[in-house]
């Protein structure tokens, strides 16, 4: 990088919440940003628990120099909660991936996640709209890309989710939008064009597949929201097959940006 970074008493201060956190890529990338916008501005990450999510944000929203928050797994239905205001698609998700301050010092969240997805997406030329579309998880990522591949014009949408009651909540909430067939889907990847994995499978060793690999065509397109390891089980098992895909850093490249442009707007 060639923007010189600063860290001095009029660096303004971002965190990264999550629990676990020591995966996540936004400290080094999102700072590196910042500079290349010109702004003396860091990211800090925060290891925090579910239980102590509303007193660490009400502890470090005293701090008059920090302006911003990233949110990671598994924060971002309840620091939606936490918000005062949201843009439209955060509301409609009930999540949040990023929050800003608003001028009376609460907090404002927006969710990229999908949005981001779908521009890999499209990075890789491969255009989700008009195509049969398989997601696993429903969780705050999965909500998201599930509803950013709707928007995008998708012919339909499965969704599969071990947590029963969150998929179906999902899906009705989508199937509302009366802008394609959405449904309960399974973990048999048959007959879609499209494959994503929104879900934390293939972040452990030894975690079962979130589909049945030896189910999927070499013309479908895989996708995947994990970024360490960097080439997920899933997408390995999908290169091998001879599919296209789009890994989690292909996505965290795009949602970065769109956070940074949402932290850096006055």
């Amino acid at each position: 990088m060639s923007q010189q970074l600063s860290l001095n008493g009029a660096t303004r201060v971002h965190y990264i919440v999550g629990d676990p956190i020591a995966q996540v890529k936004s400290p080094g990338d999102v700072t590196h940003a910042f500079a290349a916008h010109g702004l003396n501005a860091m990211v800090m990450p925060a290891h925090v628990a579910p239980a102590a999510l509303a007193r660490w944000l009400e502890g470090v929203s005293l701090a008059q120099n920090v302006d911003g928050v990233i949110v990671t797994v598994p924060h971002k239905f309840a620091c939606f909660a936490l918000c005062a205001s949201a843009s439209e698609r955060a509301r409609f998700l009930g999540a949040v991936n990023t929050m800003r301050r608003n001028p009376d010092g609460t907090w404002h969240g927006d969710m990229f996640d999908g949005l981001g997805y779908v521009a890999a997406l499209r990075d890789r030329d491969y255009d989700p709209a008009g195509r049969k579309a398989l997601l696993v998880g429903a969780g705050g990522a999965g909500s998201a890309i599930a509803h950013a591949l709707v928007m995008a014009g998708v012919a339909s949408l499965a969704i599969h989710d071990g947590d029963t009651a969150r998929r179906d909540a999902l899906v009705a909430r989508l199937a509302g939008l009366e802008k394609c067939p959405v449904v309960a889907g399974t973990d048999d990847p048959a007959g879609f064009d499209l494959v994503i994995n929104a879900s934390p499978a293939g972040m452990k060793e030894g975690d079962p597949y979130p589909v049945d690999v030896a189910r999927l065509d070499p013309r479908t397109f895989v996708g995947c929201v994990i970024t360490a390891p960097a080439v997920s089980p899933l997408i390995a098992a999908a290169r091998a097959k001879g599919c296209r895909t789009a890994t989690g850093a292909d996505m965290f490249a795009r949602v970065r940006d769109l956070m940074v442009d949402f932290l850096v707007e006055q």
